[in-house]
């Protein structure tokens, strides 16, 4: 499959001030202190932020690297999502499977011409199907950030949630750098395990015909300390920096278009079905 190739930079077309987005202020999106659901996100942020390791994560690589686990395609994989709702998420409770067609609708209304960023959006969290095969959510879902080094203050819980932590009492791993070197770049990051990371290694290994930026965007799309509070940017090299305007711009879709006004996925789904078949189609190796 032939590679597209993107525009130098994305679109700021789409800017939510702040007012209110969909009906719902846009203060109230990723409110971490109150809410109906707030238990149950903290308690899945406790587990992340006391079992994500260095040599946590290490053994997810080598367990899942080979995409030998089984073999679907993205619809089907798309449709074991009607029954995960994210436990990490303090804005939605409903199936993941309809945020994937609200933000892909959102990306798609905004960027008409740009086929392969409306598949980004349906594709961004297939990865979470790992939470359907065994996996608890606290190593499928929310927000990711680097092990392996100090965890900043902008990580979500970060004052209250590490405290049992194996890593946080390793002097290797208690420095900014850490284990890393300065400005080694995000690829050379080990990132928290989760969704984000599953599925950049399935579309690696499943050759998806997408552009680099693409690739970018769900790899990282759930790093909000850094491409919303602008952390970690120490570890960064010139390339992350170029990407990053791309991963915001995805972020605005991921985050805004939530809402309880459902999409019609039986509207929507042959034309995603037909990026799917120019993209990446058949069965896929998981």
């Amino acid at each position: 499959m032939e590679v597209v190739r993107m525009d130098a930079d994305p679109s700021q077309t789409y800017r939510p001030e702040a007012g209110a987005v969909l009906g719902k202020p846009k203060a109230d999106f990723r409110n971490y202190t109150d809410g109906t659901l707030l238990d149950r996100v903290y308690n899945t942020y406790l587990l992340m932020h006391t079992h994500q390791t260095v040599d946590f994560v290490r053994r997810k690589h080598a367990e899942y690297g080979a995409c030998s686990h089984r073999r679907l395609s993205i619809m089907e994989a798309l449709d074991l999502l009607d029954d995960l709702v994210d436990e990490s998420d303090p804005d939605v409770d409903f199936p993941n499977s309809y945020h994937a067609y609200q933000t892909a609708e959102g990306i798609r209304t905004v960027h008409p011409d740009k086929d392969w960023f409306h598949l980004v959006g349906l594709l961004h969290d297939l990865g979470k199907i790992l939470a359907l095969s065994g996996e608890p959510q606290w190593a499928v879902v929310g927000d990711t950030f680097p092990v392996g080094c100090k965890v900043q203050k902008s990580v979500v819980f970060s004052d209250s949630t590490f405290h049992d932590n194996p890593d946080t009492r390793n002097p290797l791993y208690n420095t900014e750098y850490g284990m890393y070197r300065p400005h080694c770049g995000l690829e050379n990051v080990l990132m928290s395990w989760g969704h984000d990371e599953y599925m950049y290694k399935v579309m690696r290994f499943n050759n998806f015909a997408l552009p680099p930026e693409a690739f970018y965007m769900i790899r990282f799309h759930s790093f909000y300390p850094w491409h919303t509070c602008g952390d970690y940017m120490h570890l960064c090299s010139p390339e992350d920096r170029r990407m990053l305007p791309w991963v915001q711009e995805f972020n605005k879709f991921d985050l805004y278009t939530k809402g309880e006004d459902l999409p019609d996925v039986k509207q929507l789904r042959s034309y995603y079905q037909s990026l799917v078949d120019k993209y990446c189609p058949g069965q896929l190796y998981w």
